[in-house]
């Protein structure tokens, strides 16, 4: 699960991300990897979406997904994460 708001208070400034990875997802080794693997993929966050927290959040079959899913799985949930928080941002609060 990904979710993204975008801040207030600093509209402009860095993204920050958040990984919340359970003891469902399976013992310490998998949950480093999916970690990891989760670390990755922000690091390919496009650089003109400033301004938002994203949390990544792993579901318990995280660790068995292969990479080129999980990035493909990523990559189309940021698009729709970015451009709802773009129109919440654009409403306002």
């Amino acid at each position: 699960m990904l979710y993204a708001r975008v801040r207030i208070n600093d509209p402009q400034g860095n993204n920050r991300f958040g990984f919340i990875v359970s003891k469902a997802v399976g013992n310490a080794v998998h949950r480093n990897l999916v970690k990891r693997r989760m670390r990755a993929l922000a690091a390919q966050i496009p650089a003109n979406a400033n301004g938002l927290d994203f949390v990544f959040r792993a579901l318990p079959g995280a660790a068995e997904i292969e990479w080129d899913e999980l990035n493909q799985q990523v990559s189309s949930g940021l698009v729709s994460v970015v451009r709802k928080a773009g129109e919440k941002h654009e409403k306002g609060p």
